[in-house]
């Protein structure tokens, strides 16, 4: 006897966060043979689902979508399940517990609201659940009748809709509780002003120190790299980078630029020589000649105008460098003036035609403006009242009394500030693209165990102390059953020059080591990541005594580790082609990788007998200096114990 097919189990429907693995189940009974195959329904257009001929349905979830099955027997018997509907929420970081087996999760929690008398109040609760969960809304503990959806509106808002507002989320599995929020309703005269959010925060830090015609500097080191841990507490996207050539700087703003758009906070800080001209700030890469002219340098204010460009919800350029006219018959950077468009700031280390002096601060070297900025900057207040504090604090320094003063300027048409929270509801895409940009700049190679031949386990791991600069540590974790006097060394293939290995360099180099190793047996400094085209490649050698020869033996292995932080942006070539003009154009450029051994020769004559110059800010004798055409970076006749970031 044949029996008519029976569905003794329906699919469910789903809520899941995008590319959660789901699957739908169906049960049938029937006379022989059942066959299976799963439809879906995309904007009205019915189509067959590829490989869907199982009882069991299992796929990535990428989009909203319907889906029914349809059992078939041998005797041109059919039936079909209900409807049913995976929804597919794009929402950052959803939170889902390791182990999930579909009990409701809140997603998303509705939010306390003050609305004007008669406006409309929305409240809204997203949560993953299989099958998908049950809403209830309620109102001082009361369940309010019809209110069963994710999202609860109320058209028109009166004193009556005031009160404490939570949701129930529940399924076969659980029910789960949002916390209670206040809805308060209010006159408009009493309607305080909406909260200021980012849609996201990037933040790019840029400091020049080892210049290859000019007085190097200290601080740039230490400043990039407390301040990039402060902005990053702050919820800011980092990439810091030390000592860029032209086209390096100009190919990293580029890409910073491009992670900017509506409804960012973007901030740009660079710390290193630079100066000024007919109201123009230039930044002066590592490269520039001497003397440089403004086509060596950088244009702080065409920064500023690309950020702008971008529609970003606020634009800081925080600029710890000299402003010392320069060049004053050079023809300074055409920019065409943009509409007014607000919410931009910028804080200067120093006032026009003046320096900014780095000093020793507790064993180490620090911008005097950078030092006060990393003291306030997590402060939550208006981004310019934070540097009213920086010129306060800065202006009692008994260092730098009337010789250096910070400079604000703005157009901020709204209290905006670092500390404002993110806010991705409708940009959830754009998110995602910047989050893989940012990830790309900052991807740190995974930690990596190596045994060789002669039963000696070696582990590398790595650390980022800049966006360009690696640190590997090898570490001896055990020794082999006949090996002794164990060491291991590291190299690089291409070989990366260590350009912080200096006096004074290497020691501030040292104490960020500390902070991040565990007494490794061995390390090694990659700098100048930006520079490098091709993967990267860690030796590793293994030298050790054998217990039975006594003979030395080594042992080497290879790890190739790609193109590790910012290698793997190609900044080398996103400007190639201007590289390649202005070669045409005879300009003078090095890169990193041929600076110059020799720092030009400073001519001073110190009172009393000759001693090596210091950085460190004290009391000193007052010495003439010939001058020059050349901007006072290079003179120390006034502070010689100061370096100035001109």
């Amino acid at each position: 006897m044949i029996r008519d097919i029976v569905i003794v189990r329906h699919p469910v429907s789903v809520c899941v966060p995008v590319n959660h693995l789901v699957t739908l189940s169906v049960c049938a009974e029937g006379t022989g043979v059942l066959q299976y195959q799963w439809f879906t329904d995309q904007e009205n257009e019915v189509t067959q689902v590829l490989d869907g001929t199982e009882a069991n349905l299992t796929f990535k979830a990428e989009k909203t979508k319907l889906y029914v099955c349809r059992v078939n027997d041998l005797f041109c018997n059919s039936v079909s399940s209900e409807w049913v509907k995976v929804k597919v929420l794009d929402i950052d970081k959803p939170g889902l517990p390791v182990h999930w087996q579909g009990e409701p999760h809140i997603a998303v929690n509705p939010k306390p609201q003050t609305a004007r008398h008669g406006t409309k109040v929305t409240l809204q609760c997203i949560a993953f659940g299989i099958p998908t969960p049950h809403y209830q809304w309620y109102r001082n503990g009361r369940p309010l009748a019809k209110k069963t959806s994710d999202t609860l509106q109320i058209d028109c808002a009166t004193a009556e809709h005031k009160g404490s507002y939570l949701c129930s989320v529940s399924n076969v599995l659980e029910e789960s509780w949002t916390e209670p929020v206040d809805v308060d309703i209010v006159k408009t005269d009493q309607l305080p002003p909406a909260a200021l959010t980012a849609t996201d925060k990037v933040a790019l830090l840029i400091g020049n120190l080892n210049y290859s015609n000019h007085m190097g500097l200290m601080a740039p080191i230490m400043d990039v790299h407390e301040l990039a841990n402060l902005l990053q507490q702050l919820g800011f996207r980092v990439v810091s980078l030390l000592d860029l050539t032209r086209e390096e700087m100009m190919a990293a703003i580029d890409k910073f630029i491009q992670l900017l758009d509506r409804g960012v906070y973007g901030l740009f800080y660079y710390a290193g020589h630079g100066y000024e001209r007919a109201g123009r700030n230039y930044l002066v890469a590592v490269d520039a000649p001497q003397p440089y002219q403004p086509e060596n340098c950088v244009c702080v204010q065409r920064v500023m105008q690309s950020m702008q460009q971008r529609r970003t919800a606020l634009s800081v350029i925080l600029l710890d460098t000299c402003r010392k006219w320069y060049n004053q018959d050079c023809i300074p950077s055409i920019i065409m003036p943009l509409k007014p468009s607000g919410n931009t700031v910028y804080g200067y280390g120093t006032c026009e035609d003046a320096e900014a002096y780095e000093v020793q601060d507790g064993g180490k070297s620090t911008g005097i403006f950078t030092k006060y900025l990393n003291k306030h900057i997590l402060q939550a207040k208006k981004v310019t009242h934070v540097l009213e504090k920086v010129s306060e604090d800065l202006g009692k320094d008994p260092l730098v009394t009337g010789k250096q003063a910070v400079e604000i300027k703005h157009t901020l048409k709204e209290p905006r500030s670092l500390v404002d929270p993110i806010r991705t509801t409708g940009h959830t895409r754009e998110l995602h693209i910047r989050d893989a940009c940012w990830r790309q700049a900052n991807e740190v190679p995974e930690k990596m165990g190596l045994l060789f031949l002669c039963g000696v386990d070696v582990q590398v791991s790595f650390s980022a102390l800049f966006s360009n600069i690696l640190v590997a540590f090898a570490t001896i974790k055990n020794t082999g059953p006949r090996t002794e006097d164990c060491t291991v060394t590291l190299s690089s293939v291409p070989p990366m020059e260590d350009i912080f290995s200096g006096p004074g360099r290497s020691e501030e180099m040292e104490s960020l080591l500390f902070k991040t190793s565990d007494n490794p047996d061995c390390t090694l400094r990659l700098c100048a990541l930006q520079k490098l085209k091709e993967s990267l490649v860690i030796k590793v050698d293994l030298h050790y005594t054998h217990t039975d020869s006594k003979l030395r033996h080594t042992e080497s292995q290879l790890l190739d580790i790609g193109k590790p932080l910012v290698a793997s942006c190609k900044l080398h070539r996103m400007r190639s082609q201007a590289a390649t003009d202005k070669k045409c154009e005879g300009a003078s450029a090095q890169t990193m990788g041929n600076l110059s051994r020799s720092r030009p020769v400073l001519h001073q004559t110190l009172a009393g007998p000759c001693r090596p110059f210091t950085r460190k800010a004290e009391c000193a004798t007052k010495v003439a200096v010939s001058r020059c055409n050349e901007p006072e970076e290079n003179d120390e006749n006034e502070l010689h114990d100061f370096s100035r970031h001109c």
